[in-house]
Order: C-alpha cells, then structure tokens, then sequence
C-alpha cells in the first residue's frame, strides 16, 4: 500500500472558495488538487494500491478537517484539476453542516481532524518518510516499494510544530529531485521511483 498525507495550510476549511480563484481566494487549492490527481489516476484507471489523506489546517483553532480518499473505493476523480477541486470543495462544504466524519463521495471520507495527531499517527506506521528540500536522494534510500508512507506539504513549508513533529519522528528525509518541485511533481516522482522498484526483477538467489 501506498500512503500519502498531505498537509494543507490555506485552503479554507468549509469550502468558501470559488472555482475560478483557487490559486488564490482557494488558498492554493489548485495544487492541491493536482496532487490528488497524480496521486491517483493512471492512463485509464486509478492507483488502486494508494491511500491520500489531507489535512485542511486553514481556519480558526478546532475548525481543521481531513480527507480520507482510498484508491480501491474511489469514484467519480476526474484528472482535471477543476472537477478535483470541486470534489473536495463540495466534501469541506458539507463538513461544515455535519460535525461527525461521514462519506461524501464513494472512496472520500471527510470529518474534524486535530492536524498533530493525524501526522503523529501517520508517523508512527511503517515506512513513514518526509519528502522534503535538502533531504537523502530517493535513490538511495533501501526502503520498499509496497508499503511507503509519504508525507508532504502544499506550496507553504509545514508550520514550526510540524516541523517539530516530524524532526522528532526520526522518519527518513528524503528528496526526490535535486530542483525544488511543486508537491503534485514530488508525489508524480515518489510513484515513479515506487513503480520502477515494484518492475525490477527480484535478485537471484545463490
């Protein structure tokens, strides 16, 4: 399974966004969108090995939200980053009117989120790692291929207590490209790492 959390600092919580102003008014949701898209969708199908929660920290204390998407569940994800952000847009909008998690679209569930624990808890599972700037090349990373849990941040760098929390983790550090990248091309270059080591042929044994 493929994991990702990706922190999202600006996007208001409850929806109130437009579509045509999602770089702006949408707090960058425009990118956030685009790295759900290449989270998931292939050619002609979606990653149904891949797993994204996203944490929406852009209001008042308490008001932070999470979305869970699972790839084996999903419907209704377009690759086009208008139709994305409106699935999202429309999940956060009804959040606001139901305090509990609930699914709003097949494979997208949605509910309040303390943002600290979320990441505390998504640390702690196995193959945990942080992309970020000035992080190991991926390369040389031993981990596998089929059970990585990535952790990435919108076009914002992660708050002071995330930071804290990360560093305190231990998890590698680990960057994918020696240019700074946007997040959807962090996460395009974790899959291609992943699946080039899922093709490879297994060593011979002596």
């Amino acid at each position: 399974m493929r994991r990702l959390l990706l922190l999202a600092h600006r996007v208001p919580v409850r929806g109130e966004f437009t579509l045509n102003d999602l770089a702006g008014g949408g707090g960058r949701m425009d990118e956030v969108a685009r790295s759900v898209s290449t989270a998931f969708t292939l050619s002609n199908d979606l990653r149904r090995d891949t797993e994204m929660t996203i944490v929406f920290s852009g209001g008042p204390p308490g008001a932070a939200r999470r979305i869970d998407l699972v790839g084996a569940r999903l419907r209704y994800l377009n690759p086009d980053e208008r139709s994305t952000a409106a699935l999202l847009k429309n999940a956060l909008a009804r959040a606001a009117v139901y305090p509990h998690d609930f699914e709003s679209s097949p494979g997208l569930r949605v509910g309040p989120a303390d943002p600290l624990e979320v990441l505390g808890v998504f640390l702690a599972r196995p193959g945990a790692v942080w992309l970020t700037e000035g992080g190991a090349p991926i390369g040389t990373w031993p981990g596998p291929s089929d059970d990585v849990g990535a952790v990435v941040s919108d076009p914002y760098d992660p708050t002071p207590e995330e930071s804290e929390r990360l560093v305190a983790s231990g998890v590698p550090r680990l960057s994918v490209s020696p240019r700074v990248l946007r997040t959807s091309q962090a996460i395009d270059a974790l899959h291609r790492e992943l699946d080039l080591r899922a093709a490879a042929p297994a060593p011979e044994r002596a």
